[in-house]
């Protein structure tokens, strides 16, 4: 399939949006890309005009970003772009999006600490295995926030 894959730096615009959906986690969040030149004549970096995408992630993607993005940190985010029109407020409008595969924090700006996600066991259903809520025994409280949308309060260990 051809698709355009993209790597974007810059930083997180708006707080990261995370909703439970029947597939899974989705979120989303805008991101800003603002791009620096050295201006020759002055010879001072001169900021160019900044452009805006909207970043969309599913499944893990999307949670681990709901606990891990603030607002303004600086970020790598790397997946397929898609531009779309739209009909609003009268006008053909224009939005770019970015179907992100991977997204981490800029290391040349900052240094960050990663923490890996357990993963349970998914439920079981026939079996008796699970609990009544579908959780199982070794169920941390880091899954069962991410399994009920708050993960955004639960630090992961």
């Amino acid at each position: 399939m051809n698709e355009t894959m993209v790597t974007l730096v810059g930083n997180a615009a708006t707080a990261v949006e995370f909703r439970e959906t029947a597939t899974g986690g989705m979120a989303r969040f805008r991101f800003a890309v603002t791009p620096r030149r050295r201006d020759r004549e002055t010879q001072l970096w001169t900021d160019g005009p900044t452009s805006f995408y909207t970043v969309w992630a599913w499944r893990t993607l999307a949670a681990n970003l709901a606990g891990s993005v603030a607002i303004g940190e600086p970020l790598l985010v790397h997946g397929r772009l898609k531009v779309r029109e739209e009909e609003r407020d009268g006008g053909r409008r224009t939005f770019v999006d970015v179907e992100a595969v991977a997204v981490g924090h800029d290391l040349s700006r900052g240094t960050a600490a990663f923490r890996r996600v357990v993963r349970t066991e998914p439920a079981l259903t026939a079996s008796g295995r699970g609990g009544a809520d579908g959780a199982s025994e070794g169920d941390s409280a880091a899954s069962r926030a991410l399994r009920e949308g708050t993960a955004e309060r639960v630090a992961v260990s």
